[in-house]
């Protein structure tokens, strides 16, 4: 059944290189047969932006973002500009993955929160939605999407983990809210609330592939394929038909980043 899925979030260039799921084509195989006509291939450093644009370039219904993650540790910080003038590809759609992730860090975290500050500059400058990162920074997260206008772009939490108070907060600023296959983990209560209760048409679902590979993979290497299971899930969780979900979520994805061309990656 075609559903015309959007995997929304994954990094597609790591994918391809899991020896387990066969190479690119074999994975674009899979999407295809999975429903998944198109797929957003998320820069997580600026060393490794090219393979990831060459593949958006390349491959229809593949779309890439340009972002700093908040874990990668550089000699050089980009400028706000220097992110913004790489964001004017034609194939990239939006400014990300950025954000806090104090799960991992030590010491004082304030060079992360100012590389935040520069993607949101960034993002406000050419108009481009952001992908925001957050791990163990829920309240400071939202604090400086407040005092750094985010609102003015918007975007999404991607992978989203937090409870539905965090959820509502990121809605207020116009965000939307990305699911990934912790949804389908049996302990993740707190977030299946979550998937519950978020307004249908600011929902996005996603894989973080090759990470994270939702329930009947998971410890697996994950691949855009499996968005199916998140898209499975979720439907059940809400009561509706799943190709009702696919239809809202990819919908969605094109309403908040509509530099996203529709063609597919099934033509």
């Amino acid at each position: 059944m075609d559903l015309g899925l959007v995997d929304s979030h994954c990094h597609l260039d790591l994918v391809a290189a899991e020896p387990a799921l066969g190479g690119l084509d074999a994975v674009l195989a899979s999407a295809r047969a999975s429903g998944v006509g198109h797929i957003l291939c998320v820069g997580v450093t600026i060393s490794r932006l090219p393979p990831v644009i060459e593949l958006a370039e390349r491959l229809p219904g593949v779309f890439a973002s340009v972002g700093l993650h908040p874990n990668e540790r550089v000699a050089l910080e980009p400028s706000a500009e220097e992110i913004a003038a790489l964001s004017r590809h034609p194939r990239v759609v939006a400014i990300g993955e950025t954000g806090l992730d104090y799960y991992r860090s030590e010491g004082d975290p304030d060079w992360q929160r100012e590389r935040f500050r520069r993607h949101i500059a960034a993002a406000r400058a050419v108009g481009q939605p952001l992908i925001i990162h957050s791990r163990s920074a829920p309240a400071e997260t939202l604090r400086i999407l407040r005092e750094e206008r985010a609102d003015a772009v918007g975007g999404v939490m991607h992978c989203f983990t937090e409870d539905w108070a965090t959820a509502v907060g990121a809605l207020d600023l116009g965000f939307y809210i990305s699911l990934s296959g912790i949804v389908t983990f049996p302990r993740a209560e707190a977030l299946q609330d979550v998937a519950r209760r978020v307004p249908l048409e600011r929902l996005l679902i996603e894989t973080d592939a090759p990470w994270l590979a939702p329930v009947p993979h998971r410890g697996k290497p994950n691949q855009p394929a499996y968005v199916r299971h998140v898209a499975d899930h979720i439907a059940r969780l809400r009561g509706m038909p799943v190709e009702d979900l696919g239809r809202a979520t990819s919908e969605n994805f094109f309403r908040l980043f509509p530099r996203a061309s529709r063609e597919s990656a099934a033509s």
